[in-house]
């Protein structure tokens, strides 16, 4: 019982150091800032966009024991083009990149040294923390993931005890529900729960437990990384609100935490936030490493340090392109992977219920097809899809086609029976 309770606090810790991220860091402050008076609102709808749905994701890769479990009714072909495709994505094509990109544009003392050798330096840390997959969760649990945690409090404790400024003007209770709608969609945590899985699923099965404990050790955890993103948000968020009447929104989201911490903080701050800032890019980029080196050496019958050395290498090269590069990449690329998979991943909770393949597979493609026209449409393409689907401008506008693609599905699958 005792061992239960400790491993389910290092687990819960070191989910919330993966799902953590630097944009994390940034993405509160703003939605304060934007919503004013009305930040309360604009912050629940965060919350909900980003961890009330990346967790049930997190759950339905445990519940099925795969990600491949989760998206075989999708068909074996796409099921695979889409799993690699996210593992891409938010392994060594973009997301493991970005932290190191991050890490070393959020840190003014660190500009004398090259990028390129920073990032050599950067994935010769995330190698060596990951060279043993499975104690990844141990070293982000009980150490990396206390250390941030402390540099964050201090931040959000010393804006608490005394404020920039008085909150802003608020803005309509609809635009801050659609703001922190909009902000808690744009994390993409989701996608990283179906990596995240995997790792997950590789601790607790080497600590031996039961299928009955693995449950209740991965709620336990589950519930306590919530409560604390749900701290840290809360607080960040209350950072950004207070602030709207000394800064002005023009200001960038990296602008703002920089400003906040100058000013609550003095020009020390600046070293403390590049501390936080690198502790939650470390622990992200370990989690992500290690997870699509997992997959990659069972797709490719690697050795699993072979393919993280592969991993490490690539994500080296491509951080040395900046920020920004890899930001302008991964939107339109992650803006189609996300519908269908969230599809995927809603469906497989009720998978016994639901009659054949034909229903899941025409819904993911319902979504999928929007997903392709509405990033078509942020491109360029004067197509205005998004206006007119529910929930279109929110980003949800794929849900009504998935639906009824899906309901399509269901009528096939009577007439096959039927025929039958």
């Amino acid at each position: 019982m005792k061992y239960r309770y400790r491993d389910s606090l290092i687990l819960g810790f070191a989910l919330f150091s993966m799902f953590f991220g630097a944009g994390n860091v940034i993405f509160p402050p703003y939605l304060g800032l934007q919503c004013g008076s009305r930040w309360l609102l604009g912050f629940a709808c965060y919350y909900l966009a980003d961890i009330g749905l990346a967790l049930p994701a997190l759950f339905a890769i445990l519940r099925r024991g795969s990600p491949e479990a989760v998206f075989f009714r999708a068909g074996p072909l796409a099921s695979h083009i889409l799993m690699a495709g996210i593992v891409l994505c938010i392994g060594p094509l973009l997301a493991i990149p970005r932290t190191a990109a991050t890490t070393y544009e959020m840190a003014p003392f660190l500009s004398p040294i090259h990028p390129a050798l920073f990032s050599a330096l950067f994935f010769a840390v995330i190698l060596f923390l990951c060279l043993k997959s499975s104690a990844v969760v141990d070293i982000v649990g009980r150490f990396l993931t206390p250390a941030l945690l402390v540099g964050l409090l201090i931040l959000i404790i010393k804006g608490i005890l005394t404020p920039i400024g008085p909150v802003s003007g608020g803005i309509p209770a609809a635009d801050a529900a659609v703001t922190g709608i909009e902000a808690g969609y744009q994390t993409m945590d989701v996608l990283a729960a179906v990596v995240f899985g995997i790792l997950i699923l590789q601790s607790i099965q080497t600590r031996g437990y039961t299928d009955r404990d693995r449950s209740r050790i991965t709620t336990a955890g589950a519930a306590v990384a919530a409560a604390a993103l749900f701290i840290v948000y809360l607080g960040l968020a209350y950072l950004g609100a207070f602030a709207g009447t000394v800064f002005p929104p023009e200001l960038s989201r990296t602008q703002l935490l920089l400003s906040i911490v100058r000013q609550l903080l003095g020009p020390h701050g600046i070293t403390l936030l590049a501390i936080i800032v690198a502790l939650a890019c470390v622990t992200t980029a370990a989690a992500l490493a290690s997870s699509t080196a997992a997959y990659f050496s069972d797709l490719f019958s690697l050795s699993y340090r072979t393919a993280l050395a592969l991993i490490c290498g690539f994500s080296a090269v491509v951080s040395a392109f900046g920020l920004e590069q890899i930001v302008a990449l991964a939107s339109p690329i992650l803006s189609i992977l996300y519908p269908p998979t969230l599809v995927l991943i809603l469906l497989s909770f009720f998978d016994r219920r639901i009659p054949g393949d034909w229903p899941v597979r025409l819904a993911a493609l319902g979504a999928l097809l929007v997903s392709c026209l509405t990033t078509a449409e942020s491109l360029g393409l004067p197509l205005q899809i998004q206006s007119r689907l529910p929930l279109g401008t929110l980003g949800f506008g794929w849900i009504l086609p998935a639906a009824l693609c899906g309901l399509l599905g269901v009528w096939i699958e009577s007439r096959l029976k039927n025929g039958a």
